[in-house]
């Protein structure tokens, strides 16, 4: 019986520590989802941050990200240049319409980490701040999930 009363405090424990790997952050109007990173080999500079950022109030822009990952992050997205694919900072930063979502993927939007240092391994967390516009800032938690991102070396 001991053992058993043991046991289910440890797993109402675990179930207590869930609301910190939760995956959903709210600032203002500004719905953040399923914030992750792609595990990168240990020797590159680079990696990208995907999310979804659902917006139920007025239109609003992503202005900025920030972590202690990597030295810089970039706003980016894909562009076709004539058939070949390349990567550019977005200008002005990324506009987030009243009553839509905006998805932040593999071969479209992005943040990119430049300069990164140590890579993070998968199954391991990292802050990001991201500031918007009108909702200011709010930090997420980054998760890195196995699957290495796709490698474009005609655009960077």
């Amino acid at each position: 019986m001991k053992k058993l009363a043991i046991a289910a405090i440890a797993a109402f424990a675990a179930l207590l520590s869930l609301p910190a790997f939760a995956h959903d952050y709210s600032v203002g109007a500004l719905k953040i989802g399923h914030p992750y990173s792609r595990a990168m080999p240990a020797a590159s500079p680079t990696a990208a941050v995907f999310m979804s950022i659902s917006n139920s109030g007025g239109a609003d822009r992503l202005l900025a990200a920030s972590t202690p990952q990597a030295a810089r992050a970039e706003l980016h997205q894909h562009l076709n240049d004539n058939g070949v694919m390349r990567m550019r900072e977005v200008v002005g930063g990324i506009a987030l319409p009243a009553g839509g979502t905006v998805t932040l993927a593999p071969g479209g939007l992005h943040i990119m980490l430049l300069e990164v240092p140590k890579q993070a391994a998968s199954g391991e967390h990292f802050p990001l701040q991201l500031q918007f516009e009108k909702a200011g800032k709010v930090t997420v938690e980054v998760k890195v999930e196995s699957g290495m991102a796709p490698v474009h070396p005609a655009g960077h």
